[in-house]
């Protein structure tokens, strides 16, 4: 996505670098996640993942709102991260109980 973002719109090269570092900050988070050594580690590494995937979906909005991308083109990548959203949300709830 970042490298198909328009190159003479510094605001969209702004906002797409923070969606390339908050978006693979919610893998390697779950990697973390998924390698913990106790439930109270995996439930905080969950904990990270969902705030990340909270973020890219705040700078994806924005690329949106700034007029940088049009909506219909984000749509499927503003879908597959609320459904991430979800996702993380039912396994921090699981995980603490």
């Amino acid at each position: 996505m970042y490298s198909k973002l328009p190159r003479n719109c510094p605001v969209a090269q702004v906002l797409g670098r923070q969606v390339l570092r908050s978006g693979t900050s919610v893998g390697a988070n779950y990697r973390e996640a998924s390698r913990s050594r106790s439930k109270s580690e995996f439930t905080a590494k969950i904990g990270d993942c969902l705030k990340e995937v909270e973020e890219t979906e705040y700078w994806l909005e924005l690329l949106v709102d700034s007029a940088c991308v049009p909506r219909p083109r984000m749509e499927n990548l503003l879908d597959e991260t609320r459904q991430l959203i979800a996702i993380f949300t039912a396994i921090d709830k699981r995980s603490k109980q």
